[in-house]
Formats: structure tokens, C-alpha cells, sequence
């Protein structure tokens, strides 16, 4: 296998890389040769998945590996997948692994999977970060625990009774505040960049739910850490420099908060189609990558809620939008953090968070409510406009209780004549091939709707979705045998689209598919 990149590409792609943030231990991109080494086997194809070869275990030192690559790979019979098989241990995918029972039902299989997916590493391995407690992780590929999937994982422990793992979750990531100052995507070095969704504290309520209010208490360190994460640089903003890290000045001087990654190159998961990408890209290199990375930081990767022309990921421009969800979520949290404080007898800081709460309640309601829509839109806040794109995000206002009725009844109105398909909720109304778009369907956006509406007493709705999507999960089940991460609502097969081969496993799917068919006494 002599097929090698030409060294204008590895350079320009080592320019980006050796320009970005991210510090690597056993994968330090610090080196020109081992970055060669690393474009090499990304470009090439070694593994189809991008993220097989970033998280393989190297068998020796990077230095060694960069030695031996140096002295091989001239030779005429060198064989680059051989050389990376030889000094790397591949990771398992969980899929591979495990052999569903069909006979059992959808329930009793998910209790099951929870040991499956069950993970526990108290050390470095690879690119993998430690973590003090066990952890669920999502199945297939995702060997790592993510952030918000967790929160949704969670809702399926609680209805099995796993409290001791809902406890080891958050614990993981308090732990993870506290040594990285926030909670990456996932416990991966080549993740602390980003954040993900900021599910932290309706986590923490969940196991207060369990063990009572001393857990907000316990937490509220944490909770603070995680809120000025977030909110990093919003005490710099100007006119000039409206927007720094996640945080973005308003022409009324408010603040309000983006998805944002702070490195702006390839990542290391995805190198070769975020390489190839760029250069087809209407933006330039850096401000391309960046805008692919913060998608990534809002879960949603990919969706036409990002692009510019609605259609396109080379129009991505994640970083100019306000999204609806981040700030009900950053919402909650300062709702957290000011009844940790009182029940502290901190009376101040709870003032001054139910004040910061208040004030973010009238910004989300003036700012993201399109009234000529009827819906809740992401905010550009580039072109001071709404987005043209209707997506599930726009049910998070009513999750959280935060919508008047009369917006309340609307939306829920355009849930019913648009997003409604025949086995749940549609993600987008819009087809672009992108895995966050229409026909699919995803387990944590099923769940914020449905208790949105609820929530708003529109029950009879909220059961009509519950159940459709249960149907489509089960009906799947009993002819594959799998639960997986995405659904194709409108046909009831596995959803497709992304970057990736659809995955099964599958955290998310599990925890709401366990906690929906408890609440509506649909076990099978």
C-alpha cells in the first residue's frame, strides 16, 4: 500500500492542526512525521470510520511509533494498515459483541443491555480520559460516555431502578468539571474542546428526585463551574466583539449563548471528511472547521437548523446562531444554581440567579418566538433574523414549562399538521441527507416534545407521539432484534444519513424507550 497524500495537502492540513488547541498525549499531532504518519492513515483509509484509528490503544510510545514509521514506510513492500494493526490494539464495537434474544421482550432486553453497555476505566487508555465511576456508554462506535445522551440514559435506569448508576453518572461528570472546568462531549482528549447540550443539571434533579434536595446542595459547585463555562466572555463583549467563546452580546445588551468550539481544525474523529469538505466549503478553512466543530457541541451533527442556504453543510455557520435549546437549558441551570443557594441559606447568590433566570425567560420568549410562524426559531444573530428552519428544538421552550399557553397551544398545533409521521416526530422539515433532518426520528427530541406537551395539558397529543414512537422502536426490534440511534419516522426503518453507519446499542433509545413505555403501561 505505497498510495500517499501529496505533501501540499499534509502540510496545509498540518498547518491547521499544529494552529489548533487540543493537546494529545499518545496522539500528540506536535510532530510534522507523526502527523504525516496520521494524515496518512486518515486519508488512506486504513479504517472506513475516521474514529476507529483515534481511538485505537498504541501497543508503544508515539515517539517509538514515529521512529518505526520513519524507517518503514520508504521500503517497497511497506503496508501502512499493517504497520498501524502492528503497534495499535483496535477497539471492540459493543455490536459485535453482543446477541439480542428475540423471544425476550423490549424491556426486559433494554434492563439487560444496561451491563452491557456498562463501561469502567480508571486510567489512561489511548485517547480515552479516566473517570472515577462506572458509566453507560452510548453502543456501536461510542465506546466514550457522552454528555447528553447520559441525561436521557438516566430516564431509563430511574424506571429500571439503576439509581446506583445515576448516582456514578453524575458523579463522573462533576468530576469532570472539576478537572477540566466543564463536561466535554465526551470523555475523549480529542473532546475537550467542546461541551455538548447542557443536561448537567436536570441530571442532578433527577437523583435529587431519588435521594432529595441535598444532592443540588452537594452539586452546586459544580453547577457554578459549569455556568461560567458557558458564560466565558461575556464579560468582554462589546460592539466591536459582540460574540467570544459561547457568549454573544444582543443589541439590547443582553447576553446570550451559542454552541462553540475553541479549536478551529479537523477533527480527529471525522479528519478525512472534514479535509476533504473544506475545500468544497463557501467560507474559509478555519472559520469552516470551527462552525463543523460547534454543530458538533450542540449534539446536532448534522442539520439544516446550521446552514446557511437551509440545504448545504458547506454553508454551515453554527457559530452566528442563538439556538433555542442551549439557552432554555442554560435556563434550568441558573434555576439550579439559585435553589442549590437558598437551600444553602446563600441568599444573595439565590437572588442574583433567579434574577439571571427571569431575565433569560423574557429573552427566550422575545427573542425566539416567531410569531408569524407560530413556532419558536433559532435567532442568527449575524442578520438579526430567524432561521427559515422548523426543527424539534423549538419544543424545548414547553420542556421546560417556559412558554406562555397561547404559544404553547401553537406550536403544539404545528407538531400535530407537520412534524407528526407515522411512527413519531420528524427531527426537521426539511430532506437534505443530513442524519438530523426529515424522515428521522431521535429518542432525546421525542422525549422533549412529548413532556412539552404534557406539560401545556395537550395529553391526548403527547400519547398519540409517545405511542407512535414506541410502535416504531418495537417493530424494529422484533425484526432485527436491535434498538438504534435513529429512526426513519415516516416508514419505520432504521434511520440513514451522517457520517457514520447507523449505530445500535443504544443508550438514549433505551433509557426513553424504557421511561415512555412505563408512563403509557406500554410494556412489551
Amino acid at each position: 500500500m505505497k498510495k500517499y497524500y501529496n505533501h501540499g495537502m499534509i502540510l496545509l492540513i498540518s498547518i491547521l492542526l499544529l494552529t489548533g488547541s487540543c493537546k494529545y498525549s499518545n496522539h500528540s499531532l506536535t510532530k510534522n512525521l507523526y502527523l504525516e504518519f496520521v494524515t496518512q492513515v486518515q486519508m488512506q483509509q486504513v479504517f472506513h470510520d475516521s474514529k476507529t484509528f483515534i481511538d485505537c490503544i498504541p501497543k508503544v510510545s508515539k515517539d517509538s511509533i514515529t521512529q518505526q514509521y520513519e524507517l518503514q514506510k520508504d521500503n517497497s513492500d511497506f503496508n501502512l494498515k499493517s504497520f498501524v494493526l502492528t503497534y495499535y490494539k483496535v477497539p471492540t464495537v459493543t455490536s459485535t459483541t453482543y446477541t439480542s434474544d428475540t423471544n425476550a421482550s423490549v424491556s426486559s432486553h433494554i434492563h439487560r443491555l444496561w451491563t452491557v453497555l456498562t463501561r469502567s476505566n480508571t486510567s489512561f487508555e489511548g485517547s480515552l480520559l479516566p473517570l472515577p465511576y462506572p458509566y453507560i456508554v452510548p453502543g456501536g462506535r461510542f465506546n466514550e460516555i457522552y454528555y447528553w445522551d447520559s441525561y436521557f440514559t438516566c430516564l431509563g435506569l430511574q424506571t429500571d431502578k439503576r439509581f446506583d448508576l445515576i448516582n456514578d453518572m453524575v458523579g463522573n461528570f462533576a468530576f469532570l468539571i472539576d478537572k477540566y472546568g466543564f463536561i466535554p462531549n465526551g470523555n475523549r482528549e480529542y473532546f475537550l474542546s467542546r461541551s455538548q447540550p447542557p443536561f448537567f443539571s436536570y441530571m442532578v434533579e433527577l437523583l435529587a428526585e431519588i435521594k432529595g434536595d441535598s444532592v443540588i446542595v452537594h452539586y452546586l459547585p459544580e453547577l457554578k463551574k459549569e455556568y461560567s463555562f458557558w458564560m466565558k466572555g461575556s464579560d468582554r463583549v462589546n460592539e466591536a466583539n459582540r460574540a467570544i467563546n459561547n457568549s454573544v452580546l444582543l443589541h439590547n445588551g443582553q447576553i446570550l449563548n451559542r454552541y462553540w468550539d475553541k479549536d478551529a481544525s479537523p477533527r480527529p474523529e471525522a479528519f478525512r471528511i472534514d479535509s476533504l469538505n473544506a475545500r468544497t466549503a463557501k467560507q474559509a478553512y478555519k472559520s469552516y472547521y470551527r462552525n463543523i466543530r460547534s454543530a458538533c457541541e450542540s449534539g446536532w451533527d448534522f442539520s439544516s437548523r446550521w446552514f446557511k442556504d437551509g440545504h448545504s453543510i458547506q454553508t454551515i455557520e453554527t457559530t452566528n446562531i442563538l439556538p433555542i435549546d442551549l439557552n432554555v437549558l442554560l435556563w434550568n441551570l441558573e434555576n439550579a444554581i439559585a435553589k442549590g443557594a437558598l437551600l444553602s441559606n446563600d441568599t444573595i447568590l439565590a437572588k442574583e440567579f433567579r434574577k439571571k433566570a427571569n431575565n433569560r425567560k423574557k429573552l427566550i420568549l422575545n427573542v425566539f418566538w416567531d410569531d408569524k410562524a407560530g413556532y419558536f426559531m433559532d435567532f442568527n444573530f449575524k442578520t438579526q433574523k430567524h432561521t427559515t428552519c422548523f426543527s424539534l428544538a423549538g419544543a424545548f421552550p414547553l420542556f421546560a414549562s417556559l412558554a406562555t399557553q397561547e404559544q404553547a397551544k401553537r406550536v403544539a398545533q404545528k407538531l400535530k399538521d407537520d412534524f407528526m409521521c407515522k411512527y413519531g416526530l420528524v427531527t426537521t422539515l426539511t430532506k437534505t441527507g443530513q442524519q438530523w433532518d426529515y424522515p428521522n426520528g431521535w429518542a432525546p427530541l421525542q422525549w422533549i416534545s412529548i413532556k412539552g406537551l404534557e406539560n401545556y395539558h395537550f395529553n391526548t397529543l403527547a400519547k398519540e407521539s409517545a405511542e407512535r414512537w414506541i410502535k416504531g422502536n418495537i417493530d424494529w426490534y422484533k425484526k432485527t432484534g436491535k434498538l438504534v440511534e435513529k429512526y426513519n419516522v415516516v416508514t419505520g426503518i432504521e434511520g440513514q444519513g451522517g457520517e457514520y453507519p447507523g449505530q445500535d446499542g443504544f443508550g438514549w433509545t433505551n433509557g426513553v424507550l424504557q421511561k415512555l413505555m412505563y408512563e403509557y403501561h406500554l410494556q412489551q
